[in-house]
């Protein structure tokens, strides 16, 4: 008779490789589709700029500042999630994000005061904040090739998103009046009600240590700084635009608020499918390659867009747009590649605080220089910024 064997049956390595792919492609579609509705909201900001002005009779450094607010409690805050998310593993910072973010911003409407404006902007951007390191950081882990592609897919949502925001707080204003736009809120409470409920917990990666790997950031500062200015250099035109060009094309060039935002929508559009391709160019042709022709290349198609008229200007600024955002997710994995054991402070860096500073310093800046001379000329001006760059670019590693 055969002796009886109580050893437990070991997955095939196949069988094993297949359920962790399965489990990275839900963590990915999870947190894609939470990057998309946190950044819808992190995108209203643009639309509801002009009605808010009106309402509280701001100037545009009023304006300016209330953007500030939101890219400081939204972006600059989010190394703080980023070290929080290395040290305690719980998934709640990815999943609670988007719905903090929706029932706040989808409320200004009903802000008291221009005082309670900016305390509802800090505390929905804080959502914001806490959903991306952790989310980016989990968001390829269970992906084993093409990292470059599955991180462009995460932040392809994310750009979408932000691109979508415009569009669909002009849609609810113009239905329900900007006093009732917290119906806009429902998606962003959904998704996150669907991650706290599928996403997995996230995993440790294998060198990972709690708080910061000060000799393993030591180690790669050059690289990693030259990829940050870089980032903020992106940033500035990035983020300036999202808050000012429907405001800047409804005062300056007589545009409708819908059609200025439906504008708006077609540029940060082109940016999420910009950074999509950018990421299947980077596994092809190196991450190096494509930031510096993503510099040097935008640079004329933005400039199209204020020296030009009619549809040349918008499919400058859409041209412009598509592929100053190459670089999105190339410089996210570049970073994390030199520092894994930090991924989600990295991704913080990279994604958050560097687009963070750039809008606190430069939201304020454009909204005075607007005030001072006008905003085609404070706007116009940041078209040199991808010059710049594109030289940085050259002294990153092959």
């Amino acid at each position: 008779m055969p002796a009886r064997s109580d050893a437990v049956a070991i997955p095939a390595p196949s069988a094993a490789r297949s359920h962790i792919a399965r489990g990275g492609l839900l963590a990915l579609g999870l947190l894609s589709a939470g990057h998309l509705f946190s950044d819808l909201y992190s995108g209203a900001l643009g639309a509801l700029q002009p009605l808010l002005v009106k309402q509280f009779g701001m100037s545009l450094a009023s304006a300016g500042i209330l953007g500030g607010v939101l890219a400081c409690s939204s972006s600059v805050m989010q190394p703080a999630y980023g070290y929080l998310s290395d040290r305690f593993h719980t998934r709640l910072f990815a999943a609670l994000g988007p719905a903090l973010a929706g029932l706040l911003i989808s409320c200004l409407g009903l802000a008291p005061s221009y005082l309670w404006l900016l305390v509802m902007v800090a505390i929905g951007g804080a959502g914001i904040a806490a959903f991306h390191p952790q989310a980016t950081a989990q968001a390829a882990l269970g992906i084993q090739r093409s990292r470059a592609r599955a991180m462009a897919i995460f932040i392809s949502a994310g750009s979408l998103g932000y691109a979508l925001g415009p569009t669909y707080f002009s849609v609810i204003t113009e239905r329900v009046g900007l006093g009732r736009t917290w119906w806009a809120a429902i998606p962003g409470v959904l998704i996150s009600a669907l991650m706290l409920l599928l996403l997995p917990a996230p995993e440790r990666h294998k060198k990972s240590r709690s708080g910061f790997d000060w000799p393993a950031l030591g180690a790669v500062w050059r690289p990693l700084t030259i990829l940050y200015v870089l980032v903020f250099i992106r940033s500035i035109i990035q983020i300036s635009f999202a808050q000012f060009i429907p405001l800047y094309l409804f005062r300056e060039r007589g545009f409708a608020l819908d059609r200025a935002s439906y504008t708006l929508t077609g540029y940060l559009g082109f940016g999420a499918l910009g950074g999509f391709i950018g990421g299947h160019l980077a596994d092809r042709f190196g991450g190096r390659r494509v930031i510096t022709i993503s510099m040097l290349g935008s640079a004329p198609f933005l400039a199209l867009f204020f020296f030009a008229g009619g549809w040349w200007s918008i499919a400058g600024l859409w041209a412009g747009g598509l592929i100053l955002l190459f670089t999105v997710p190339v410089n996210v994995v570049m970073a994390q590649e030199l520092v894994p054991s930090q991924a989600g402070t990295i991704s913080a860096l990279m994604m958050g605080f560097a687009w963070g500073m750039a809008g606190l310093v430069f939201i304020p800046l454009v909204g005075w220089a607007s005030d001072l001379f006008s905003m085609h000329h404070a706007l116009a001006a940041l078209t040199v910024f991808p010059l710049a760059g594109f030289f940085l670019s050259l002294r990153l590693e092959k």
